[in-house]
């Protein structure tokens, strides 16, 4: 048997979606590797520990709480300490944790700090003997690698959305643990959180995307797309890269290479071409609704569903039969 920790990542005090799906994730690895333990670390200050409950919901049997007022922001350099202290006790065969923000910075310190290799972005994990095989996206998604750990300790970083977290609850035993670093002591110290508007979704988290491209034509066209974000009343909003240069867009609301990758459930690319860039972040996405009055846009390749008109005249007629679908359940 094979234990597995997971970092449950929170915002402030609060759990986040991916933390269950890293946790889903990890119970199944645990349990292909022979039925071990899943081990959650969640890290924040004083209330956080109230998250144990859901973790053990979603396959968490012990639940490690580190409550400390300096990590009421997301302190780096005492999360990585204390991770890596705690996996070095453990001897867990896998550390997991999101490809967030975050999990971009944690992981890569703990594959030194653990002498162990690491595996990002990852968005499906297996056990093959005694080694893990895992599959992500290369090559600007153009391909989905394979790699196989056979190291005695390894750490993966799952993709946001590639997982659905799921309920395999638990009665999880919990235990507070000391920093193994002071946390107060840092050399980094976050002076301000600016956050995003109020009242959607995280792009991460959202089981439905609408993004908008330069086929919207104007800025003032992008209320098109919120419109229909509002329509799913689940939505979240997004843009390319060249929509969010140019100003019509914050550039935290871009999908891309050099932006969010994300993997919803559902994704309507709105006046979109479907650059190598932009397919970067969104391919890996369930299902993938394309407009756009070019027949032969690279969009169309990767979507599950297509419509060819303008975006102007489509897109209303769209909000109007979600709103209405929404009534009539």
């Amino acid at each position: 048997m094979a234990n597995v920790l997971v970092y449950a990542e929170t915002r402030g005090a609060a759990l986040r979606k991916l933390a269950l799906e890293a946790v889903t994730a990890a119970r199944a690895l645990a349990d292909a590797s022979g039925g071990g333990e899943v081990h959650a670390l969640v890290a924040g200050p004083s209330g956080v520990g109230a998250a144990s409950e859901q973790l053990g919901a979603y396959g968490a049997d012990v639940v490690y709480v580190v409550e400390h007022a300096a990590l009421s922001n997301f302190e780096r350099e005492s999360i990585a300490a204390t991770l890596a202290d705690r996996a070095k006790q453990g001897g867990y065969r896998a550390v997991v944790l999101g490809f967030s923000t975050q999990g971009r910075d944690l992981g890569p310190r703990l594959a030194v700090k653990l002498d162990a290799p690491i595996a990002s972005d990852v968005t499906e994990i297996n056990v093959a003997g005694d080694a893990i095989v895992v599959k992500h996206p290369g090559y600007a998604n153009k391909v989905l690698v394979t790699l196989t750990l056979s190291g005695s300790l390894v750490v993966l970083s799952v993709r946001p959305g590639a997982i659905t977290a799921k309920q395999a609850a638990r009665s999880a035993r919990v235990e507070s643990i000391q920093p193994a670093v002071d946390p107060s002591a840092s050399r980094v110290v976050v002076k301000q959180v600016v956050e995003g508007a109020k009242g959607r979704p995280d792009l991460g988290e959202a089981p439905v995307i609408v993004a908008g491209g330069r086929g919207l034509k104007a800025a003032e066209n992008f209320k098109l797309v919120e419109e229909l974000a509002d329509a799913f009343g689940n939505a979240a909003v997004g843009a390319t890269r060249a929509v969010t240069d140019d100003g019509w867009r914050p550039h935290s609301d871009q999908i891309g290479q050099t932006g969010r990758q994300v993997s919803p459930q559902l994704y309507v690319a709105i006046g979109i071409s479907g650059a190598i860039q932009h397919l970067a972040g969104m391919r890996t996405s369930k299902t993938i609704v394309a407009i756009n009055k070019d027949k032969d846009a690279p969009i169309f390749k990767v979507a599950d569903y297509g419509i060819v008109g303008d975006v102007l005249e489509v897109v209303p007629a769209l909000t109007t039969a979600v709103k209405a679908a929404r009534a009539s359940h």
